[in-house]
């Protein structure tokens, strides 16, 4: 059964393909089928450009307990880059 959950923002970044780097202006995250991933239902993250062509893509399949896992590394990470910043600003 499909889940139906997704998640999808702009974004401003750069991600590499097989062509090599582009930009990336959206990503997307669901908890669905998996194409890769041997688990019933994973989740999925997609960064994009789809400006610029649909190989244009980085997709990402990982199981609930690395999203956890990586949901708080990028927490811990952005709090402590907002913590950095805030000592340089003026």
């Amino acid at each position: 059964m499909c889940t139906t959950i997704a998640r999808s923002g702009l974004v401003r970044g750069a991600g590499k393909g097989a062509a090599g780097w582009f930009a990336l202006t959206r990503c997307t995250v669901g908890y669905d089928h998996p194409v890769h991933l041997s688990d019933e239902h994973a989740i999925l993250i997609d960064f994009a450009n789809y400006d610029i062509g649909t190989d244009a893509r980085v997709a990402v399949e990982i199981d609930l307990d690395s999203a956890r896992t990586l949901l708080a590394h990028l927490a811990e990470a952005v709090q402590q880059a907002d913590a950095l910043e805030a000592e340089a600003a003026p």
